[in-house]
């Protein structure tokens, strides 16, 4: 009777081992999938601002580089080229940048421009020469002062850290991009008017 009782407790710790190992096996084989699954839907647990925030800001910075290369090929200025370049250069850093955020927020960036950039993509790419030089300044004169009040305002008011800290980062070169952008315009302008 012992030998059979001994067998028994011996079978019923041998089933509740192979519980214990089977619970574990599933929670580790379900722990991939959750962790994936709390990823993807992150982007639910962002503020809908600082979501809209990132995604603006993603177009914008794709638009900077697009018009940026643009601006080094088509620019008849020296001064315009250079600040092309350097659009392309420093956009090209802060998109890969607000990329890692948004992937780490689970936030599906736009990957291509929206029709407003589109359609003024369309108009610079019918210009030239100092005509060109003068509307693509123009436009940079513009929109590096709305990014700098969208930048600000995030920097400044934004509810998810991660995204208020890339507004904060970036905000002191689109600064430095507003200042560089007005004295160029100012000097393609200058040059036009010298030119008459």
């Amino acid at each position: 009777m012992s030998q059979q009782s001994n067998r028994l407790s011996i079978l019923s710790a041998g089933i509740g081992l192979a519980f214990v190992v089977a619970a574990g096996a599933a929670t580790t084989q379900g722990s991939p999938s959750s962790t994936s699954n709390m990823k993807a839907g992150a982007g639910a647990s962002v503020p809908a601002a600082d979501k809209s925030f990132v995604e603006k800001a993603a177009v914008g910075g794709l638009a900077e580089v697009s018009m940026g290369k643009m601006a080094q090929e088509k620019g008849s200025s020296d001064q315009v080229k250079q600040f092309g370049a350097r659009m392309v250069e420093d956009h090209s850093k802060a998109n890969d940048e607000l990329k890692q955020v948004a992937s780490s927020k689970g936030i599906t960036l736009p990957t291509d421009l929206d029709a407003k950039h589109k359609a003024k993509m369309d108009k610079m790419e019918k210009l030239s020469g100092a005509q060109f030089d003068r509307a693509y300044m123009d436009d940079m004169v513009a929109d590096h002062k709305q990014d700098v009040a969208d930048f600000k305002k995030e920097a400044n008011s934004g509810k998810d850290s991660d995204v208020k800290a890339f507004a904060a980062k970036t905000l002191p070169t689109l600064e430095d991009h507003l200042k560089m952008a007005q004295s160029t315009d100012a000097s393609v302008k200058s040059s036009k008017s010298a030119s008459r």
